[in-house]
């Protein structure tokens, strides 16, 4: 005997009574983000508000603003990331260049090494830059062996400079990395076109390459940007004693001097100028069409 089927009742989907809403779904990663992220940045900003005489009060940002010292870590911190941006920019626009369109013996393995270069921490860089150019390094071995000379030329690691040429020689991959790829989409019939109509290699740079390219310079620089903002590490390995960025005054501020209000107060200014950058860039790369 055939058993008559019993059709669904019409706008009614199979199995659609045991859908979860998608709010539940929502739920586990907005929790996961709350106690790992929000939950630690609220009780920074709590502490910020929270002087050592007790009570809420707005009086450990006034007294952190009116210090020469903070005045100084951000101005510090403003001009060197300002120019490892614009070095790894430079930097890594003519690397970017000479690996996608110079052909050279070992090109794809210098541009697979490029991704390996990003997992490196930025310590290891400097340690490296240490041994070369540092006090009892090779360079200042190397010239106080061969003139004889009582006293190393090279000192500059423990200043501004150093700090600067750190950033940029570590920083530079990461805008190399989205201008690769955007190299790699570029249609080689127009540079081909503007070759044979007789352009310079340097108009059909300007003409040609830079326009496609300005998207992934936009968002490597960015994230440089913000990534200098808030570096530690070559700060500190570099032992640049008179370069005192924002996070090295956090660092001073909370291990140092035991005061964790000002060393909130400044978290939460570092904090606030990334987020406030990322978000130009974004508002920025919205109207650009990026």
């Amino acid at each position: 005997m055939t058993r008559r089927h019993t059709p669904e009742p019409a706008g009614h989907a199979p199995g659609a009574g045991r859908q979860l809403p998608s709010s539940v779904w929502a739920l586990p990663p907005v929790v996961v983000l709350a106690a790992v992220f929000l939950y630690p940045l609220a009780l920074v900003v709590r502490q910020s508000l929270s002087p050592d005489s007790g009570g809420t009060s707005l009086q450990p940002y006034a007294d952190v603003f009116a210090s020469s010292a903070f005045r100084e870590a951000l101005w510090t911190t403003v001009w060197l990331a300002v120019a490892a941006t614009a070095g790894c920019l430079v930097l890594g626009f003519v690397l970017a260049l000479v690996i996608a369109f110079v052909p050279f013996p070992g090109g794809k393995a210098v541009a697979k090494f490029i991704d390996v270069f990003l997992s490196f921490p930025s310590f290891l860089i400097t340690l490296a830059l240490l041994f070369v150019y540092g006090t009892v390094g090779m360079a200042n071995g190397l010239w106080t062996d061969v003139t004889g000379a009582p006293s190393a030329p090279f000192q500059f690691l423990t200043t501004p400079w150093g700090v600067l040429l750190a950033e940029v020689t570590y920083f530079t991959p990461f805008v190399m990395r989205p201008l690769l790829a955007a190299f790699s989409q570029l249609d080689t019939a127009q540079l081909e076109v503007a070759s044979s109509l007789g352009a310079r290699p340097v108009r059909i740079v300007r003409r040609v390459i830079l326009p496609e390219a300005l998207p992934a310079l936009a968002a490597g620089g960015a994230l440089v940007l913000v990534m200098c903002l808030n570096e530690f590490g070559i700060v500190l390995f570099t032992g640049a004693k008179g370069v005192t960025t924002l996070p090295m005054l956090v660092y001073s501020k909370a291990i140092l001097e035991s005061d964790y209000p000002a060393a909130c107060v400044v978290a939460v200014v570092n904090i606030a100028i990334s987020v406030g950058l990322y978000g130009l860039y974004r508002v920025v790369s919205r109207r650009a069409g990026a």
